[in-house]
């Protein structure tokens, strides 16, 4: 069995099983040996599972464990879609995504910062200024978080902005 196949066979048992984690762990080999509509299917999957799980979540009316490797997976992707709406110029469904992903977890920095996610997609701010004006890259990328978690001053004008509106 070539490396392909046996990393498929791996995708496969991690599908079965609903292990995003595992599915992230693969991922490197997944880049490195399967074409294009392969790594879509491979994302694809991820995100059916994760969308299965956050409804679980939400029907058990539990707040997701972010120690937990499957709950912290499952935000991730969710956070990546999420992004992917933002970053495709949708920024009311990436809102609404935010939204729920704000209140999901019990994680409190991963909340505070989803709610800044959520008021710049919610005034339409586009993602390229939300991550230069808003967003502190270089202190994320510091932090070593799989989403925007340092902000600028400027995130608290967003805050008080909407805070004047009374939302």
């Amino acid at each position: 069995m070539d490396k392909a196949e046996e990393l498929k066979t791996k995708v496969l048992k991690a599908q079965q099983e609903s292990d995003i984690a595992s599915l992230y762990v693969l991922e490197a080999q997944a880049h490195e040996l399967f074409d294009e509509a392969t790594i879509q299917g491979f994302y694809a999957n991820i995100l059916d599972l994760a969308l299965e799980k956050l409804t679980d979540t939400l029907e058990s009316h539990r707040k997701m464990d972010m120690t937990e490797v499957q709950d912290f997976a499952t935000a991730r992707a969710l956070y990546e879609y999420a992004m992917e709406h933002y970053s495709a110029g949708e920024p009311k469904d990436a809102a609404a995504l935010f939204e729920v992903l704000s209140g999901l977890t019990n994680d409190e920095n991963f909340s505070k910062a989803l709610k800044l996610h959520w008021l710049a997609a919610a005034e339409k701010m586009s993602l390229d200024d939300f991550m230069s004006k808003i967003g502190d890259m270089e202190k994320t990328q510091t932090k070593g978080t799989f989403y925007i978690s340092a902000f600028t001053k400027e995130a608290q004008k967003l805050l008080d902005n909407v805070d004047e509106k009374g939302a």
